[in-house]
């Protein structure tokens, strides 16, 4: 069963009034603000017609024109975004190698989704040849900075040997983190292969993952 699931999660932080009793964005002002380069005002912009909300209709294009301001300039978010909006060819024509020049970006300044995405883009080869040390690598660095389904991959990467050597107790560390994480997929492979570890293998993975939780608190 393939593990390739690009997933963009888009927080949606709206400046807006009342209207009716509903939330409406007040594209107006928004656009004023924008057009004089206050990035505040592009990203509510960018997310209104990305996800069709506030009385604004879906616009991925005219998404895509304010998210690319964005990415630009520099924005990680923005970046990732719209590399996944390359990848899904939302707005823009469907482009892996756009996608994967965008996250490289935005990978580059520590953003976990966008260091996923590489990931998810080396295991499956998408675009690329498969690579699984390489989607290893980028996986780690997303889990390092909290990336939870990282986190599941990563330990089962080291649990099944795949990019590395076969680890069952880094395997175990990594799966026990992303349970705790709240991470549905890596209790469920808890389950599945916890039985086949001893309960000294269980207890040091436990135990390494209350250490590793702790040095890293949610940001």
């Amino acid at each position: 069963m393939s593990l390739l699931r690009v997933v963009g999660g888009i927080a949606l932080l709206l400046a807006a009034v009342a209207v009716g009793g509903q939330e409406a964005v007040p594209l107006q002002a928004l656009r004023e603000r924008a057009d004089a380069n206050d990035r505040t005002a592009m990203r509510a912009l960018a997310e209104a017609f990305y996800l069709g909300r506030g009385g604004v209709a879906q616009d991925f294009p005219e998404a895509a024109r304010w998210y690319r301001k964005l990415a630009a300039d520099g924005d990680a978010a923005a970046q990732t975004t719209l590399g996944l909006m390359y990848a899904r060819g939302l707005g823009l024509p469907r482009s892996l190698a756009e996608a994967r020049r965008w996250w490289s970006l935005a990978a580059a300044q520590n953003d976990p989704g966008a260091q996923h995405n590489l990931g998810m883009v080396y295991l499956e080869g998408q675009g690329v040849a498969q690579d699984l040390p390489q989607a290893l690598h980028w996986f780690q660095r997303a889990a390092n900075h909290g990336h939870v389904a990282s986190q599941r991959l990563v330990g089962l990467m080291h649990y099944e040997g795949r990019g590395t050597s076969a680890d069952v107790l880094t395997g175990l560390t990594w799966l026990t983190i992303a349970a705790q994480n709240g991470e549905d997929g890596a209790q469920q492979a808890l389950d599945a292969i916890g039985m086949k570890a001893s309960e000294e293998q269980r207890q040091q993975a436990r135990v390494r993952a209350q250490a590793w939780i702790k040095a890293h608190p949610p940001r």
